[in-house]
């Protein structure tokens, strides 16, 4: 059985021993989600923090299985470590005492921060325009390149967990497009990486898909979407050949786009950017008819089909690898006003 195996199965089975166990701690400490508001799907109170599963589950298999014979490797596998864990920290205080947005915004640069000093950083961005798939090297660039790529993907986790299962199988689809394209790059660190990430995702789901007996909470989404940046970041972007920057943004891309879609609602609406609304695309799929089941099926296929689309841009690189970007991007911005999740909307929407 190969590395990878062992570090998907062993994350899985933690992840799925584990979360019952969460589920009672989360009761003990009174780490309850009550919906409160009518931005609120579930009816019923649901345990939080289940993200502590993943993360115990990803976090173990990593320290087993992850080999010790480089430093550079295992450098930045330190620095993924310590910054999720402190991510998944933070998540944990916000479930059981809500923090401000600006204080949780605080905590994002700084495990970020920890990423950056271990050396996991965008250092080079491919030239489109070049046929041999030259490199540019952004210099000082990479700080603020690197925090703007980790809190943006962090928060787009962290704001599309709003079905049961989502955000979990979300995780799962994305890891398996980042191991595809970490495995045609080479990059054999990255693919363990989602390996051990898809594991504790997939062990959590069955907890979590509709009727969910507890949910990740912010623990959970801020860690997957931390991992999953750091991750494209070692196996997308940081390579020998540089892939494209359309990949990782691809293969994140349902996130991103629903995180991208919300601002520009919010901008239109004049609303401030972190304040939470019911217009996402999984909210509108509810209002269209849909029940949750179907409207998570839905945006799993969305997400599905944006990694492959990430994979052929990895694949073909170069202009066609940010043509494709362009396509999906106009696709995306089309149908977003379709469907009506750029209008105005009144205030007892929110």
């Amino acid at each position: 059985m190969s590395l990878h195996y062992k570090m998907f199965l062993t994350a899985l089975i933690i992840s799925a021993a584990a979360t019952p166990l969460v589920m009672k701690l989360a009761k003990k400490i009174g780490a309850i989600d009550v919906p409160e508001d009518n931005r609120r799907v579930h009816k019923f109170p649901v345990p939080l923090i289940g993200g502590l599963a993943i993360y115990l589950s990803f976090i173990i298999s990593v320290i087993v299985f992850i080999p010790k014979s480089s430093y550079v490797l295992n450098n930045q596998v330190m620095g993924i470590i310590l910054g999720s864990t402190f991510i998944t920290l933070a998540g944990l205080i916000d479930d059981i005492k809500p923090l401000r947005a600006r204080n949780k915004f605080i905590l994002q640069i700084i495990a970020a921060t920890i990423l950056i000093f271990f050396d996991v950083r965008i250092e080079f961005l491919t030239n489109p325009f070049s046929n041999i798939n030259s490199m540019i090297d952004i210099g000082w660039l990479s700080i603020p390149a690197t925090l703007i790529w980790i809190v943006g993907v962090t928060n787009a986790f962290n704001f599309i967990d709003g079905l049961d299962g989502l955000a979990a199988g979300e995780a799962v689809i994305s890891c398996a497009t980042l191991f595809i394209i970490s495995k045609m790059n080479g990059r054999e660190a990255a693919m363990l990486l989602t390996a051990a990430l898809a594991g504790g995702a997939l062990g959590f789901l069955p907890y979590n898909f509709h009727p969910a007996k507890i949910f990740m909470g912010d623990t959970g989404s801020q860690f997957l979407g931390f991992v999953l940046a750091a991750i494209s970041i070692q196996g997308a972007i940081k390579s020998a050949t540089a892939i494209a920057v359309a990949v990782p943004v691809l293969a994140l891309g349902l996130p991103i786009y629903d995180t991208l879609i919300s601002m520009i609602r919010r901008y239109i609406n004049n609303r401030p950017v972190s304040e939470a609304d019911k217009g996402h695309l999984h909210h509108r799929l509810l209002e269209l008819g849909l029940n949750q089941k179907q409207a998570v099926l839905i945006m799993y296929a969305i997400s599905t089909s944006l990694g492959i689309c990430a994979i052929l841009a990895a694949k073909l690189g170069g202009l066609i690898s940010m043509l494709i970007l362009i396509i999906v991007l106009g696709l995306v911005l089309f149908f977003a006003k379709r469907l009506g999740l750029f209008r105005k909307r009144k205030n007892d929407e929110d």
